[in-house]
């Protein structure tokens, strides 16, 4: 059982990386209709997502 939770942490983390690498995060990088950047909001979407699902791995693990 340790195992899996590992894994799906360790899992999450890489996602973290891909989903905050320069390169993807470049994509956001440009004036939308109202001419401001998306990033910050992109930013702050993911973030959000990745401590929501943090916290339901987390959650999960002790009901197991």
């Amino acid at each position: 059982m340790k195992q899996a939770l590992s894994g799906r942490l360790i899992a999450l983390t890489v996602l973290a990386l891909v989903l905050f690498s320069p390169p993807l995060l470049l994509l956001f990088d440009r004036p939308a209709a109202w001419n401001f950047s998306t990033l910050p909001v992109v930013i702050y979407l993911v973030w959000a997502a990745l401590i929501m699902l943090a916290a339901l791995i987390l959650e999960r693990s002790d009901a197991d």
